[in-house]
């Protein structure tokens, strides 16, 4: 009785062994298999990017004549290369220029050739070694208002003050503009924005081959070196809470409130700490942006202007950019520091003094207040 329900017990033992061995090999050989589609995926992928990155005909090279507009984006100008046979593939242009963080290209004509790899050809248009020297040259500082910025375009060029602004303020050129970069919404129509294209246009220096560019080339310039900017953090902004025009906005804060880099990042982290907490803003650039006047200091009565970019009676990030910010304040709104302090006051040396209470900030702002009633005596007197 006993033996014969060995057996059975037996054969059973013996046949899960067997078994466990044949799903081992299975597991086994399915690892190898894995292993080897990977090697043999990696070893496809980097020929095919080693091609992509290399020359388009090193063997038959030729000479090719390009344009690259100025304010041209990465994407814009890998489809100008790949338009003209310099690069296999336009879109593996702007990844590259991105995963290598490169930017700086010069606009102008060139003389490329079909025996330069990638990297030689984001050399040469970094380096804007052109066949044509500009023949309109001029610069647009940080944080200056839109209605600045006109000044500075009729300043340099042959258009009226009045022109410029008629373009900026064109409700159907904007319409068009909007359709042509990703950048711009809707939200740039809101009813009680004082200028739509506020905080778009780029402060760089620009170089124009045409020595009377036309009103519309010189605002699309400016707003592509926009643009160009927004694509290098476009993984900050996938990852931001705010929109681009938010965004935009509280970079335009920051430029006008820092003179230094690094205050950039910690009036950006006192900013985010005030909108957490559900906080004002309260900072004084965007009073003068709703008096529309270049206050040196703001009075108690200027603080109660009513409008929608006034932070002092309105929570929340206002309706839109007070200036024209830089790539380094717009960095700054996407990678605030991470601080406790929720207060920060100006000297008029340019130094700022940070506090995590208002009692703190309240005894600063009177140590140093008169520092500025000084400075503006001073600076009366000299005039």
């Amino acid at each position: 009785m006993s033996n014969s329900n060995e057996k059975p017990r037996n054969e059973l033992y013996e046949e899960r062994v067997s078994q466990a061995r044949v799903v081992r090999r299975i597991v086994f050989f399915s690892l190898i298999g894995l292993f080897l589609i990977g090697i043999i995926t990696l070893i496809i992928a980097y020929f095919y990017v080693t091609n992509m990155l290399g020359p388009v005909d090193s063997d038959n090279p030729e000479k090719i004549q390009v344009t690259i507009p100025i304010g041209s984006t990465a994407n814009q100008i890998g489809t100008i290369l790949e338009e003209e046979g310099l690069v296999r593939s336009g879109t593996m242009f702007r990844y590259y220029v991105r995963y290598k963080n490169e930017s700086g290209f010069q606009a102008g004509d060139y003389a490329l050739s079909t025996a330069m790899t990638m990297d030689d050809i984001i050399a040469e248009l970094k380096e804007g070694r052109v066949l044509q020297e500009p023949e309109l040259v001029f610069t647009v500082p940080e944080g200056r208002w839109l209605e600045d910025v006109a000044e500075i375009i009729a300043r340099e060029t042959d258009h009226s003050e009045e022109e410029v602004m008629e373009v900026l303020t064109d409700q159907e050129y904007i319409e068009v503009l909007i359709d042509q970069y990703s950048m711009l919404t809707e939200d740039i129509l809101e009813e009680d924005i004082r200028y739509a294209l506020e905080g778009y246009l780029f402060p760089a220096r620009y170089d124009f081959m045409d020595e009377s560019p036309t009103i519309q080339s010189i605002v699309e310039a400016m707003l592509s070196g926009t643009q160009s900017v927004l694509e290098e953090f476009s993984t900050e902004l996938e990852q931001s809470e705010y929109s681009v025009h938010e965004i935009l906005t509280l970079a335009s804060i920051i430029e006008r409130e820092a003179q230094k880099s690094e205050d950039r990042y910690l009036i950006s982290g006192v900013l985010y700490n005030r909108l957490d907490r559900d906080m004002r803003l309260q900072v004084d650039p965007t009073v003068s942006y709703a008096l529309g006047e270049h206050l040196y200091m703001t009075s108690y009565a200027a603080l109660e202007v009513d409008s929608p970019y006034n932070t002092y009676r309105y929570a929340g990030i206002p309706i839109g950019p007070i200036a024209n910010p830089g790539k380094d304040s717009i960095r700054a709104a996407l990678n605030p520091e991470e601080t406790d302090y929720l207060f920060f006051y100006a000297r008029f040396n340019g130094e700022v003094i940070y506090n995590e209470t208002y009692e703190e900030h309240n005894r600063t702002h009177q140590r140093y207040r008169n520092e500025w009633v000084e400075g503006q005596s001073t600076e009366t007197e000299e005039e």
